[in-house]
């Protein structure tokens, strides 16, 4: 079984929907700029995963094959501010006053996912 995104593409941000079996979550990532390092999402594809252990992020999934990219990850995280070209993931999203996206409940997001998924998977972004 697959982790497989479905994104929707906004002027200033991604959003999309995360799904693994019946698990469900919501993700925000960058805008998507051509997968500019630190500015940009990365493009849709099949992605080979691993959880990993970051010194930055904590646990987190390391996203191994971005093509020019490194380091690469989905961590727990709120904002865009938070996230330089990896994925944040929440039970939901919403919008700040100033129209800004958001995800809710990361971390608890992330643990639950965590404690679905194999030590290795695929991941589809459509």
């Amino acid at each position: 079984m697959k982790v497989t995104i479905n994104r929707t593409y906004q002027k200033d941000s991604t959003l999309g929907l995360l799904t693994y079996g019946h698990f469900r979550a919501h993700t925000l990532e960058l805008p998507d700029l051509d997968n500019q390092e630190d500015i940009s999402c990365i493009p849709a594809g099949l992605y080979s995963c691993r959880k990993h252990q970051s010194p930055a992020n904590g646990h987190c999934i390391e996203i191994i094959n971005v093509k020019d990219r490194t380091h690469v990850q989905l961590h727990k995280a709120n904002y865009l501010s938070n996230i330089l070209g990896c994925i944040a993931i929440g039970n939901s999203s919403r919008f700040r006053d100033n129209g800004e996206p958001w995800v809710t409940n990361s971390k608890d997001t992330l643990t639950a996912l965590m404690e679905l998924l194999p030590d290795t998977f695929d991941m589809v972004i459509k």
